[in-house]
């Protein structure tokens, strides 16, 4: 037999979760040839993987890299702890569908990832996929279409409830955009205008997503539908979509925000398990740390939002709608009022708005400006719309390990696939290291997971949970996107001050039969697609 190339040696954990072996990969075009005895195989190129670890390339489920890897396609804080595929469009989130006559309300929303604003010259999936893959990208994108779009494509960010017409006018587009290849949809229903949607409109999407067999992920929210425990109100309204519709339902970023609940993992790990035994297909997915990042605007009164970052400023302009609004945001944010900790809310991204620096806290920058917090806070909204991004460290690390040992469980990083200089941005460090992260602190340190498992969480798990069939493990005929790191090296380096540090242990990276990142480095290859759902 003859290959392009053969990894020769290493300890292969083949995405599956099954027991390590000692194995060769032989690799030809794109696609994994052989995995077995290579002794008698001709190849064009070996790689010596004696002693370290052959696994599938990771899928990283949860990622917001929609535009980043159209502003820089080497996606280097993702190709360097060996992620090959990133999952796009997640919290109602997408470039797609675009209606012209609301690209402004569009960049808003597109405004509230972290990245800088870039022309959007597409208006569907198969218009971004020309422009990613002409720009050339390091890593593949699995794309979601994020309600958020969706609804601004159809109706703008109007409030309340959709007409017959904008319902159908929202079916219509996600029907395109499955046809296009789109692998599900996602709500971010504490986002404007995702917020907006009564439990019926999206048990009508999930209608459609479930007759196409594709995914429902949910950025959820506060919402009890049975008036149990509030708790459990945004697992609820989850639950019942995949209950009534049948949908595979993932939900998204499980954790445990409000202080007084800390240390309470167990009891909904157990309230999730009891819905999957009795029939709803869910997962979920959690990243390894202790703090979350998102755009500031997030935590606002819903009615200081409603219209959209426009009609914000215009509102907050008013002295005594400022005064209003600064009295309900200082008695805590979601619809529970989760007691703000302001030592405990980072700046992120500011763009040196009210002259505030990353890495300060609100609580130190209101200080600063003789403002209030909450005060400070609206301000900074005002001004710079969905543009600050904020670091809140509401999490706690035992919640977080207890989340992801469930066997339902999937690690998903939040995080973007972007550069190294971020300037004088601090973005979170789950950007930088999730998936290094969990292999070197949950594995190796911690003992939570053996290696096979950690790796399926990354990799075969994630490629079931979207019905990729040919990505996520090392077998024959399987895309050849792989990774070769060292157990006893692999380790994220990001802190929370420090947060834009290169893992380590990653020693090569193949996309598509590539190499992306060859003895640590990345190479200046970009075989990247933007993948089609099938």
């Amino acid at each position: 037999m003859k290959t392009d190339l053969l990894i020769r040696g290493g300890l292969v954990v083949d995405g599956t979760g099954a027991r390590p072996r000692q194995a060769d990969v032989g690799i030809m075009g794109e696609r994994i040839a052989f995995v077995g005895n290579g002794s008698a195989v001709a190849a064009r190129r070996v790689i010596d993987a004696q002693g370290l670890v052959v696994s599938p390339g990771f899928i990283d489920i949860h990622t917001h890299s929609d535009m980043s890897l159209m502003l820089d396609g080497r996606a280097q804080s993702k190709v360097s702890q060996g992620v090959t595929t990133e999952v796009t469009g997640n919290c109602g989130f997408s470039p797609f569908p675009i209606n012209p006559e609301h690209l402004q309300l569009h960049l808003d929303l597109l405004a509230g990832i972290g990245d800088d604003a870039m022309a959007l010259t597409w208006t569907d999936l198969d218009g971004y996929r020309a422009a990613a893959e002409s720009r050339g990208i390091a890593v593949n994108i699995a794309p979601l279409v994020g309600h958020g779009a969706l609804r601004i494509a159809a109706m703008g960010v109007e409030s309340g409830e959709a007409s017959q017409e904008q319902m159908a006018r929202m079916q219509s587009l996600l029907w395109t955009m499955l046809d296009q290849g789109a692998f599900g949809l996602t709500t971010g229903l504490t986002y404007v205008p995702s917020r907006y949607a009564p439990t019926s409109e999206l048990v009508s999407l999930c209608e459609t997503l479930a007759a196409r067999g594709r995914l429902y992920a949910s950025h959820a929210r506060d919402r009890d539908l049975n008036g149990t425990d509030h708790r459990y109100g945004p697992l609820n309204e989850a639950m019942h979509l995949g209950r009534a519709t049948g949908v595979k339902v993932q939900y998204s970023h499980a954790a445990i925000n409000t202080p007084s609940e800390w240390g309470t993992a167990a009891a909904w790990v157990e309230r999730f398990e009891e819905a999957v035994q009795h029939g709803v297909d869910a997962g979920f997915d959690v990243y390894p740390y202790d703090a979350s990042s998102s755009a500031l605007t997030q935590y606002l009164p819903a009615w200081v939002q409603e219209g959209g970052v426009a009609a914000m400023r215009e509102r907050l302009q008013d002295p005594a709608t400022m005064d209003r609004a600064e009295a309900e945001l200082a008695q805590g944010w979601s619809a529970h009022q989760i007691p703000w900790l302001w030592d405990r809310v980072v700046l992120a991204r500011t763009d040196g708005i009210l002259g505030a620096r990353e890495g300060q806290t609100i609580e130190a920058a209101a200080a600063a400006a003789g403002r209030s917090p909450a005060r400070y806070t609206l301000e900074l909204c005002r001004e710079g719309g969905n543009r600050v991004m904020v670091v809140l460290f509401y999490r706690t690390e035992g919640d977080m390990r207890t989340f992801l040992r469930c066997h339902h469980a999937l690690m998903g990083s939040d995080g973007s696939a972007i550069a190294f200089d971020q300037g004088t941005r601090q973005p979170h460090p789950r950007n930088f290291g999730a998936s290094a992260r969990m292999l070197g602190r949950l594995v190796r340190e911690l003992g939570d997971f053996d290696l096979p498992t950690a790796i399926f969480k990354m990799s075969g798990g994630v490629a079931a949970r979207l019905r990729m069939f040919d990505r996520g493990t090392l077998s024959p005929g399987a895309a050849a996107d792989v990774v070769v790191f060292d157990p006893q090296e692999v380790q994220d380096r990001g802190t929370y001050l420090q947060p834009c540090q290169k893992a380590t242990g990653v020693h090569q990276v193949l996309v598509n039969g590539q190499l992306v990142v060859q003895d640590g480095q990345q190479t200046e290859a970009r075989p990247g697609r933007v993948l089609r759902a099938h």
